[in-house]
């Protein structure tokens, strides 16, 4: 299995210097259907268009079995297109061999030979291609110094942590000296702190090597960490191509403001009513009963000017935990109160995060270290509304 993957994954032939040869990834509506047990159609992927530009770090990212990963193996040739078009420096590359495309994969699994050698898993690839034994040890070498591998050149795979096994699977990919490098969730094996340190020495050889990579994660930290932008999916469609800031900042529907962001976002179903000359939200349950202990705030400018059109419609606010915080007389009106109960407090160094309890709502809130709450404590709180975003029911896009 690994040596199908090695022959499938490896480069043109011949040597080549050690500047990689980096490439501009083009994808244009991009399709994958699947038959599935009754001979329906299942959409992988449906109609993805992205643009990767050449020495960038892009990062899909989305919740388990989303299409990320079938992109990934599209772009390898690993998965046969159904519909649409995918280039590679200029070059369509929809009916050319995987081995023939010049990109290189790291997977999950490391996919490491468990008999050979840290030296021989990296060589492999070059070795079936019929390199010159010099120009292996060389770019083996030079591989080596650059993930910190050459201490272990001699060791098996049984010998190497996660981490070190992770760094040896890059390597091997790294030798080949490819066009574009493509990772499909390379560190979701690792411990948390493990997690961390690969995230940082993977960036670094992205910042060293000034190279192409298409990074699929689950993780939205890792995402929001790593990439120079970010493409989300869900149920097989790119919801959102941006860069991190401007994501989280700007979340184009419901999907993605829920996603990206830990803790994620916090969203309140109600609708908009004009009173006391200004505009409000008021919540409601899910089948649209007002509850008893309901709360409303004011909508902030300019936002009420944008939601005029929306008025006495079903919408949905949406805030973020930084932007709720403890009520301080003078930092709120009275209509900017909001009175909930504490369900969970969750003390994390810095910060702490309380899990709050809100007439037909539950939300979370970061709040200062130093502020001391307990369960089933009744306490007042102050909603930012000019950082919040409203999304209309129906569609789940973002209105204001």
């Amino acid at each position: 299995m690994v040596a199908a993957i090695d022959s499938a994954l490896d480069t043109s032939l011949g040597a080549r210097n050690t500047v990689l040869r980096m490439a501009r990834v083009v994808i244009e509506n991009v399709s994958k259907i699947f038959k599935g047990p009754r001979g329906e159609a299942i959409h992988a992927v449906k109609d993805a268009s992205l643009i990767v530009e050449d020495k960038e770090f892009l990062v899909l990212v989305g919740p388990s079995g989303c299409g990320k990963s079938t992109v990934l193996r599209l772009i390898a040739g690993l998965e046969e297109i159904s519909r649409g078009r995918i280039s590679i420096d200029g070059r369509v590359v929809n009916d050319v061999e995987p081995k023939d495309r010049d990109i290189a994969m790291v997977f999950q699994n490391y996919a490491l030979y468990p008999h050979m050698t840290v030296y021989e898993n990296m060589a492999f690839g070059l070795k079936l291609r019929k390199f010159s034994k010099p120009e292996i040890a060389r770019r083996v070498k030079e591989a080596a110094e650059n993930l910190g591998l050459t201490p272990y050149l001699d060791r098996k795979p049984k010998a190497l942590s996660g981490g070190q096994r992770q760094r040896v699977a890059v390597g091997r990919a790294l030798v080949r000296q490819p066009k574009a490098f493509l990772f499909d969730e390379p560190l979701s094996n690792l411990d948390a702190r493990m997690r961390v340190q690969m995230r940082t020495e993977t960036s670094k050889l992205h910042t060293r090597l000034a190279s192409t990579m298409i990074y699929v994660t689950h993780d939205q930290v890792e995402a929001m960490t790593m990439g120079d932008r970010i493409a989300v999916m869900n149920e097989g469609v790119i919801q959102q191509i941006a860069d991190p800031i401007s994501l989280y900042q700007q979340p184009l529907n419901l999907f993605v403001a829920g996603f990206i962001g830990s803790p994620p976002m916090n969203f309140f179903r109600g609708k908009l009513v004009r009173r006391d000359g200004g505009l409000f939200f008021e919540e409601e349950k899910n089948d649209g009963v007002i509850p008893s202990e309901k709360f409303a705030v004011r909508v902030a400018q300019p936002q009420a000017t944008r939601l005029m059109a929306h008025i006495d419609k079903s919408i949905v606010l949406g805030i973020r935990p930084e932007s709720i915080a403890t009520w301080t007389p003078g930092a709120a009106t009275v209509n900017e109160e909001v009175h909930a109960f504490v369900e969970v407090v969750e003390p994390m160094g810095a910060e702490t995060y309380l899990y709050l309890r809100m007439g037909a709502h539950s939300f979370v809130a970061r709040v200062q270290a130093h502020e001391r709450f307990l369960v089933d404590e009744k306490i007042v709180l102050s909603f930012d509304l000019a950082k919040a975003h409203f999304f209309d029911s129906g569609t789940e896009a973002r209105i204001a």
